[in-house]
């Protein structure tokens, strides 16, 4: 038997599915399929939009598509699936059993500011299971069994068996192994207090829970062994309480030093996603422990992805997101003391980044004045982020904010605050990334006339321009020569002046076009001033 597993791309409060990452699902899934002895075959969307495959899978006995963006999101490398094309990948391709997972299941929507809408109704004749439960739990069971349900959540036995199978299916993805999996520690949330107005993680994952550290362990040896060296500890709501239950539900230090040393050697890039910012004040003493763990044993330029999502008190409360601006503070200074260590590179080790969400109950114009002037007191007290998502939220069937409604946006203060936010992020990378910071190992994902884009491996890894033209998915390594909102300007390492050519020259800061076509005409720099030639040693290219 052969199954043919289609990745639609899935993006979650703490799962990434969209290239390079690759979640959780699709191992799981695969792992499944591949215990009940059913040969399995991979796709992204993008392949088959791509090659035109929408007719191909009609000989194979199952077609499992894993979609589902419960959160907003930009993306550069793949563009998640839609109705549209689910409809179209089912109907052509009749024959296998047709199966849709992920969290789709609980809606469908890929704007922000606009509630899901239901599946089963749209997908009434197209699809034969719609299962709203595990993907790998229907997997497992239904090839073998009549007793199975679309409703049932795995259970970490059964996650740890089939997880470990699933590795292999990561050498058919079409990067690979250039791609980043999403491991797996624990699922759910930690709180107690209940769960903000919108958060999908309840509905999604149950209680919480997590995997014992050797079971996390074979499987990164599984990975590792495929020959895929780049991971992240996204799905987690809150990284930092993995160890709790087995610590008396109190932070667990020793955990993170013994699951970090026991991989150390075995991947290149080792990052982390989501973290509690009022975890880490009121279990401060500890979770510093954690912090100096991560920093010691992490890839450069990795992020501590903070859910603050407004700093007004009252839209926090509306939406029992237990958000206290004081803490949130706090937890950005302690990361920043632990974690803007810089590598040789000029790199920092770890940051904090803030999520911000507008379209909550309660919302109102001072709530775009507070979130301002806290980001101008983040910028005074010389704090540094990595990065800050703004988005507006989206209200999924189940939550708190579907229920009541969420709050339209007010558009002229939420562009505002957009254009407030692009000067707040240039300032921001001018000192997260400041000139003659080295970017490695940057691949090119896109070209724009001569100017190729590209990014490093890591969680929300930072985009790269360089003013000349690259072959599509080569590597190169970069020297920061000036700063955009989201984005940095790069040359290629190891030139000299006089190699560059004139739009490479034009791209430094301080250095015009007429500059540049002067300093190559002429073949000489004597007529510089001292500032530019004091910027021309910064960068080693004189």
């Amino acid at each position: 038997m052969k199954a043919v597993i289609i990745d639609g791309y899935v993006d979650e409060p703490a799962v990434l599915g969209v290239p390079p990452y690759v979640s959780t699902y699709i191992r799981y899934a695969a792992g499944a399929l591949m215990f009940n002895g059913i040969e399995v075959d991979y796709y992204t969307i993008d392949q088959i939009r791509d090659s035109d495959l929408w007719k191909a899978f009609n000989n194979y006995e199952y077609i499992i598509i894993i979609s589902g963006t419960t959160v907003p999101g930009h993306y550069f490398r793949g563009t998640p699936i839609s109705i549209k094309e689910i409809k179209n990948i089912f109907s052509l391709n009749k024959n296998p059993l047709r199966v849709l997972g992920g969290p789709i299941t609980k809606g469908y929507t890929i704007t922000g500011g606009k509630a899901a809408i239901e599946l089963k109704k749209i997908l009434e004749n197209t699809v034969d299971f719609l299962v709203e439960g595990s993907i790998e739990k229907f997997l497992f069971d239904y090839p073998v069994s009549d007793n199975y349900s679309l409703k049932d959540f795995s259970d970490y036995d059964l996650i740890d068996l089939v997880s470990n199978l699933g590795a292999e299916i990561l050498k058919k993805h079409p990067f690979y192994p250039d791609i980043i999996p999403e491991i797996e520690i624990s699922k759910g949330c930690d709180r107690k207090e209940g769960f903000c107005s919108f958060c999908t993680e309840p509905m999604i994952s149950g209680k919480y829970k997590e995997r014992t550290l050797k079971s996390i362990i074979t499987e990164l040896n599984c990975i590792s062994n495929v020959g895929v060296k780049n991971i992240r500890f996204g799905r987690s709501a809150n990284f930092l309480a993995y160890g709790m239950t087995f610590n008396n539900f109190k932070p667990n230090s020793n955990i993170f030093e013994q699951l970090y040393s026991s991989i150390k050697n075995d991947f290149e890039i080792i990052h982390t996603d989501n973290a509690n910012p009022f975890f880490i004040v009121d279990h401060e003493k500890e979770v510093r422990k954690i912090l100096e763990i991560i920093t010691k044993y992490n890839s450069s330029g990795d992020i501590l992805s903070f859910g603050v999502e407004t700093f007004d008190s009252k839209v926090s409360k509306a939406n029992n997101i237990i958000n206290d601006p004081k803490k949130a503070l706090k937890a950005i200074e302690i990361v920043n003391e632990i974690g803007s260590v810089r590598d040789k590179n000029n790199i920092p080790k770890l940051l904090p980044g803030i999520n911000i969400l507008y379209g909550l109950l309660n919302e109102d114009d001072e709530t775009y004045k507070i979130n301002m002037e806290t980001f101008d007191h983040i910028l005074k007290k010389d704090l540094l982020l990595r990065r800050v998502n703004v988005r507006q939220v989206m209200a999924f069937p189940g939550t708190m904010l579907y229920n009541k409604g969420n709050k339209k946006i007010n558009k002229k203060n939420f562009l505002k605050f957009k254009d407030y936010m692009k000067e707040f992020d240039k300032s921001m990378l001018e000192k997260v990334f400041p000139i003659g910071t080295k970017i490695n190992n940057i691949i090119v994902e896109k070209q724009q006339g001569n100017i190729s884009f590209g990014r490093p491996l890591g969680t929300y890894p930072i985009l790269c321009g360089s003013n000349d033209k690259k072959n599509l998915y080569s590597k190169f390594n970069g020297i920061v020569v000036d700063h955009g909102s989201r984005s940095l300007t790069v040359i290629p390492e190891n030139k000299k002046i006089f190699e560059l050519s004139n739009q490479e020259i034009s791209s430094i800061k301080g250095f015009s076009k007429k500059t540049a076509n002067k300093i190559k005409f002429d073949m000489n720099i004597d007529f510089l001033d001292d500032d530019r030639i004091k910027t021309l040693k910064n960068l080693k290219l004189i």
